[in-house]
């Protein structure tokens, strides 16, 4: 699960993160009144999307005024900002961040991640912020420090010091410096984060050290030790197709291909997803729908998949286990019959009542193509779509 800055923002501060002050607007008379509250000669109205790039996409905009705040808030709220990381959809603007400006005198970048390789989370730290990390590891990756984080003991007083000491911290900012790395490394673990990130960080010419932006995703397995976190949660930025399928216990996430794929297990569908690219084709869905999965599932599952205007054709691969190839079938015929199927459907069954299965299907009188395999299917699907 993903937050906005603004709320990553609480969160650094519950942990003892120094952050400017700001306040989150829903329009542009509130962000106007927010410069006037924050007293300052200088703000930053920041539009509040789940996704990177906002200043490069027009999303970040320094106001001297209120009338210029409220200026800034009108050309983003309730429009599409479009960044690197949105697609060239972009994603519509609810809520605008009106900070205080700050002296910026450096920037630099700092996170928690999680290490494969390790095995753990590691902290990451840079002298150059501001910038995408994957540009810096890329083009200066000897610019990138790295700190293993203890499972237990967490982020150790001499890891810290020596990350502050390479970073180049003065004397009277390595204080503040080991503040901010300790509070971070404590909000990852506790928190049950997959990433939390401040870029940049900067220090002011006072020598304060302070979290300009943040950015904080929660692995969702963890989330129901943490129902504040859940709070937080802002469904205008997730698709509401995948939200529709969370109600029903479904595996969901949404691509940009044209072929849905309907699958039990995460394995199998993530094997169907690969052959159909094989064959040509492109996936318009990850769906899981489980191996226990019940016919009126089944039958929401289609229904979702076929929501999606991009859809040009459905595939079908079963192998039935716990899950039993005739629930699947009555599924499919009940959604089918319910929306209207007005795409191609390939369907490949295999295992727990698959004659059963089958046999519901011709007889359904649905126009529809079967597969003995995968690589049958997946032919026939990237066919029919083409």
């Amino acid at each position: 699960m993903k937050i906005h800055e603004y709320q990553a923002k609480e969160l650094l501060a519950r942990y003892g993160v120094p952050v400017p002050e700001g306040i989150a607007c829903d329009s542009p008379e509130a962000a106007a009144a927010a410069f006037t509250d924050l007293g300052r000669p200088l703000s930053v109205v920041k539009a509040q999307i789940h996704a990177g790039g906002r200043g490069k996409a027009g999303g970040v905009k320094l106001v001297r005024s209120a009338e210029e705040a409220r200026a800034a808030a009108a050309a983003m709220l309730g429009k599409p900002l479009v960044t690197i990381q949105t697609g060239p959809e972009g994603r519509v603007v609810h809520t605008v961040y009106v900070e205080a400006g700050s002296d910026i005198e450096r920037e630099l970048y700092l996170a928690v991640a999680i290490d494969r390789q390790v095995g753990g989370p590691v902290m990451i730290a840079a002298a150059e912020g501001g910038v995408e990390i994957e540009v810096l590891a890329e083009h200066k990756p000897e610019a990138i420090l790295r700190e293993r984080i203890h499972p237990v003991k967490g982020m150790l007083p001499y890891q810290m010091r020596r990350m502050a000491f390479r970073l180049g911290f003065d004397a009277r900012q390595q204080k503040g410096a080991i503040r901010v790395m300790g509070g971070l490394a404590r909000l990852f673990t506790e928190l049950d984060c997959s990433l939390a990130e401040i870029n940049p960080l900067i220090t002011t010419k006072a020598g304060e050290v302070v979290a300009l932006d943040g950015k904080i995703n929660f692995d969702g397995n963890g989330l129901f030790r943490h129902k504040e976190v859940l709070d937080y949660r802002d469904l205008n930025e997730e698709d509401p197709k995948e939200i529709e399928a969370a109600k029903f216990g479904l595996n969901y996430i949404a691509l940009d291909g044209n072929i849905a794929c309907l699958v039990n297990g995460a394995g199998l569908a993530m094997a169907t997803m690969d052959v159909i690219k094989l064959k040509g084709g492109e996936p318009a869905n990850f769906l899981d729908v489980g191996g226990g999965a019940t016919r009126d599932q089944v039958t929401n599952a289609f229904k979702i998949l076929l929501s999606d205007a991009k859809v040009e054709g459905v595939l079908v691969n079963i192998f039935g286990g716990i899950m039993k190839c005739d629930t699947i079938a009555e599924g499919v015929v009940a959604a089918a019959r319910e929306v209207e199927l007005r795409v191609p459907l390939v369907v490949r069954l295999e295992g727990t009542n698959v004659e059963q299965g089958r046999a519901i299907l011709n007889a359904s009188g649905i126009a529809l193509q079967t597969a003995k395999d995968l690589d049958e299917a997946a032919e026939k699907i990237v066919a029919a779509t083409r």
